[in-house]
């Protein structure tokens, strides 16, 4: 698959000047350093429900932002007017918040060091800008979809949609670096909805969102296209099935979970307890701490032997996927758990001067692992999250085999809801469906499932991870970090996995009903 170019009409648009106006003034006014950020970021989003489009918007983020260090002290200001006025204002303005917030920094910021990227290009690998498709063509899938999604005897109602974000980045620095970025990314699904006698339930498409263009709608499943078809004519099956099974007893059972599961139970559970800002306290008093403390680094037993999970920014078509964060600091890949235990954390360049023996003894002054994102033009980045990813086992077994070595046990497959506390330790998840198995074999849906854990009895109980014929990736667009609050897509690619004795909930009898 070849990279596309440069959007032409981001690349015409005065972000070079305006850099430089801003960071001349910044530098002038005693900066120690400074950053400019230029940012266009498109979103398209249509819906439909019962072959009726009920909606589609078209959302454009266009400005520029301004970051500096003055006085040992963090000054951020951004603007939307694109004129070399405006770019010395909104550097005068962060350099004024920063003269107030030194009043107040009791241990000066420092960041840590990063070669120099000079003027480099990178673009995400898709084939069609879904942007650039007819929306009254994406239209007319959706509405198709609802509809044959309805020919289904359980399906009452049913509604498709489509998410699709183009973002472009310029970014430059006092040090020297400059890159201009282009990503896309989209996100399509459908759900089915029907009644049974006594209740009332839904089945969801498992497709995961991912960094490709329409082709992963209107191409081939050899070219990396879903295959829309075959779950189309399964779901309406899946829920008649769901609808009529039997309540889960409550007990201890065999797992056997499906990527399509398993992702969130990585991003919830692992994902953001090895934030390193969260470990050490930074993301208290809104998103929470992490039991995965730094005093444990290297010592905490997260999982079994078989547990291996990496932090990765440059994974083809992953949503966390990029050339350089919005700190300037090239895309890496590195460990976070080796062999079950943690030995590494996902930071960006203030972290990684905090922290600097996490890099090693080359780069005594840290480096950044390249974490560094912020949503919109008005935001600072922040640390967010990477790809982060369990990897299978070189010669692992197929998903059968894994379901073959279960005696009593559940068979999970898509995610639904979840739960999970703010050190990211006690949770309980649900799903799209979930298989009794018996003595090695499928032998029907049950419903009103939760499982139920704490974070390391649960990947403690891991026995055994699938082959790379097993491992998917699968994601989010709307992972939630921050005050003001920002939004991040990201990634997470897994093989199917066995874990043995882990807690079953009746979600019914929870309820109290």
């Amino acid at each position: 698959m070849s990279r596309p170019e440069v959007d032409p009409t981001f690349l015409a648009l005065p972000f070079r000047h305006l850099g430089e106006v801003a960071l001349a003034r910044a530098t002038e006014l005693g900066a120690t350093h400074a950053d400019f950020r230029f940012e266009r970021v498109r979103y398209q989003h249509l819906r439909a429900r019962d072959e009726i489009l009920q909606s589609a918007s078209d959302v454009e983020d266009l400005g520029f932002a301004v970051r500096v260090i003055h006085r040992g002290a963090w000054g951020f200001a951004s603007g939307v007017v694109l004129s070399p006025d405006e770019a010395r204002r909104v550097a005068e303005t962060a350099i004024a918040v920063a003269e107030v917030a030194a009043t107040m920094t009791t241990t000066p910021v420092e960041i840590a060091p990063e070669p120099v990227h000079a003027d480099v290009t990178w673009v995400s690998a898709y084939d069609v800008n879904p942007l650039d498709v007819a929306t009254a063509d994406k239209a007319a899938v959706l509405t198709d979809w609802t509809r044959r999604l309805r020919t289904g005897a359980a399906v009452d109602h049913a509604t498709a949609f489509v998410m699709a974000v183009q973002e472009n980045k310029y970014y430059v620095d006092t040090a020297g670096t400059s890159t201009t970025q282009q990503r896309v990314r989209m996100q399509p699904g459908f759900e089915a909805m029907g009644t049974g006698a006594d209740t009332f339930d839904s089945m969801a498409s498992i497709a995961p969102p991912v960094g490709l263009g329409w082709e992963y709608v209107a191409g081939s499943t050899a070219g990396g296209a879903w295959d829309w078809d075959a779950e189309l004519d399964e779901v309406p099956e899946l829920l008649a099935e769901k609808l009529k099974a039997p309540s889960v007893e409550p007990g201890s059972y065999d797992l056997v979970i499906h990527p399509s599961n398993l992702w969130l139970t990585i991003h919830e559970s692992i994902g953001h307890a090895t934030e390193l800002d969260r470990a050490l306290g930074y993301e208290a008093n809104y998103a929470g701490t992490s039991f995965a403390t730094y005093d444990k680094l290297g010592s905490l037993q997260y999982g079994t032997q078989v547990m291996n999970v990496t932090g990765d920014r440059t994974h083809p078509h992953g949503l966390a996927t990029v050339g350089y964060d919005d700190e300037g600091v090239e895309a890496q890949s590195w460990d976070i758990v080796r062999d079950g235990v943690l030995v590494g954390y996902q930071l960006d360049r203030p972290m990684a001067a905090m922290k600097p023996e996490l890099a090693g003894p080359e780069h005594p002054q840290g480096r950044s692992n390249g974490c560094a994102y912020a949503d919109s033009p008005g935001h600072i980045p922040i640390q967010r999250m990477a790809n982060v990813s369990l990897q299978p086992a070189p010669d692992g077994p197929s998903t059968e085999e894994l379901i073959g070595r279960v005696e009593r046990g559940l068979y999970v497959v898509g995610d639904k809801s979840w739960s999970i506390d703010m050190q990211r330790f006690n949770f309980q998840f649900t799903g799209q469906r979930f298989y009794a198995i018996r003595d090695g074999e499928l032998t029907g849906q049950v419903r009103d499932v939760a499982y139920q854990a704490t974070t390391t009895d649960f990947w403690g109980s891991m026995e055994a991870v699938g082959g790379p014929q097993t491992w998917v990736l699968g994601g989010a667009f709307n992972c939630g970090k921050a005050q003001p609050g920002q939004v991040a897509a990201v990634s997470h690619g897994c093989p199917t996995a066995l874990f043995r004795g882990v807690n079953i909930l009746n979600t019914t009898q929870e309820g109290g009903q």
